[in-house]
């Protein structure tokens, strides 16, 4: 039975061992990075946020040079943020494809498990 190629990449990107400690890694380190500045008394507070964009930085190297070229360096806050999420989705999906391709399910990738 085929399976749609929508479900086919949600499967990777989300549903899978990999992807899905990827994700709660990325997603950790954004809610840690969304409530340090909220309670750190430090001005330097705000440069938690490299950790998320490290994480996602392949990808995330494809956004920063977007908010160069759109904002000239000052891009808004809700465009990075948006990118980090972007990145690690497309990411995700790779980890997945790639866990995919070495547990050799490459050839069924379209079919119900």
């Amino acid at each position: 039975m085929k399976t749609s190629p929508i479900r086919t990449v949600a499967r990777l990107a989300v549903a899978n061992r990999v992807s899905g400690i990827y994700l709660a890694l990325v997603g950790g380190a954004m809610a840690v990075a969304a409530l340090v500045p909220l309670f750190a008394d430090s001005p330097d507070a705000s440069l938690i946020w490299v950790w998320p964009a490290l994480f996602t930085f392949p990808a995330f190297g494809f956004v920063a040079w977007l908010g160069e070229g759109g904002w000239g360096g000052d891009a808004p806050a809700w465009f990075f943020i948006g990118g980090i999420v972007l990145a690690a989705l497309v990411q995700s999906l790779a980890l997945g494809a790639v866990w995919n391709g070495l547990r050799g399910h490459r050839g069924n990738l379209g079919t119900a498990n």
